[in-house]
């Protein structure tokens, strides 16, 4: 295993794995005895950043989300885990009744959400202090300097280590780290968006993004990145749930635009050129990449997961590099 540190602050920076393992559907969709599994898998390979969220899986049987949390939490009482693997996890979109979502109903980011989401969060996890905390979706009803001053208390108090956000227009991003500075409290670190080597569009609307998406890491994102060396980007679903491999999984339709066949065409040779599979290119180019990114992936069984570890190791030639950037 490889591993990067997140965080500048040296009380709660964290050298943490350079792949991601999502537990979205642990304790849902994938029972238990698959999920310690893979849980137990991933810590022996040398694996230690899981990520989850208060609201996974809210939309499995319309409950109010937290199923994935207690599952790691038993896993952690279970294997005597303690703060050698760091757990992320978000709060703010969790659905305030059984049968709605965060579009229509979300629990928010005001200061009383935020304090009782995060207290929830540690009682399911089974942990003081939460090792990675993020604002999961954006709250414009609220007033952005509470929530980055209700964030600043947890950290204050210990309940929060490191900050991060997901979803989140860039804009408000900066504006909330401006914020936090001007407050004397920390600010986001650890900014998480949807990232693949296939490039998406962003004027593509949503019930959640009006005006296309901001949950997409794009140019002006990745170029935030760049010029900034206290951020870390972790790049959710960088296999596209499936699309790159699966026939029965087309293309989801913000990646499907005339761009799209070259740099699949671009990964699929090097794929061949390396032994490698076309997800296992997809993360090496990520982990071994300029900036600093760190793929979050989920698996649903022992062997997808050694696919997935696997691309550690993987290295691209600046060769291929050169190609699978470029492509277009």
């Amino acid at each position: 295993m490889k591993y990067r540190t997140i965080g500048t602050d040296p009380a709660t920076r964290r050298e943490v794995s350079v792949l991601a393992l999502g537990a979205m559907l642990f304790g849902s969709v994938t029972d238990e005895k698959t999920s310690f599994a893979v849980l137990d898998h991933y810590v022996e390979a040398g694996g230690t950043f899981i990520d989850t969220s208060d609201n996974y899986a809210f939309w499995v049987d319309d409950s109010l989300g937290g199923q994935s949390e207690r599952l790691l939490g038993k896993w952690r009482r279970s294997r005597g885990v303690g703060d050698e693997i760091v757990i992320a996890t978000k709060l703010g979109a969790a659905p305030l009744a059984p049968g709605t979502g965060y579009i229509e109903n979300p629990e928010g980011l005001s200061a009383k959400a935020v304090r009782e989401a995060a207290e929830r969060s540690r009682e399911r996890l089974g942990v003081e202090r939460l090792d990675v905390l993020y604002a999961h979706i954006e709250d414009r009803t609220v007033p952005l300097r509470e929530t980055v001053e209700a964030l600043g208390e947890l950290t204050a108090d210990g309940t929060a280590g490191l900050l991060g956000v997901s979803n989140h227009a860039v804009w408000r991003v900066e504006r909330a780290r401006a914020l936090a500075a001007e407050a004397g409290v920390p600010g986001y670190e650890v900014l998480q968006y949807q990232h693949s080597h296939l490039r998406p569009r962003f004027d593509v609307p949503s019930p959640l993004f009006e005006d296309g998406s901001l949950g997409h890491a794009g140019p002006e994102l990745l170029s935030y990145l760049r010029a900034d060396p206290g951020l870390t980007l972790v790049a959710y679903s960088p296999l596209l749930t499936g699309a790159y491999t699966r026939a029965d999984k087309p293309v989801p339709q913000d990646y499907d635009h005339p761009g799209t066949p070259a740099r699949l065409t671009v990964l699929h040779e090097v794929a061949a050129e390396t032994g490698a599979s076309v997800n296992q290119v997809v993360l090496a180019w990520q982990i071994g990449g300029p900036l600093p990114v760190i793929p979050l992936a989920g698996a649903s069984s022992v062997a997808q997961l050694k696919e997935n570890l696997a691309a550690v190791d993987l290295e691209l030639t600046d060769e291929q590099r050169a190609r699978l950037d470029g492509a277009h």
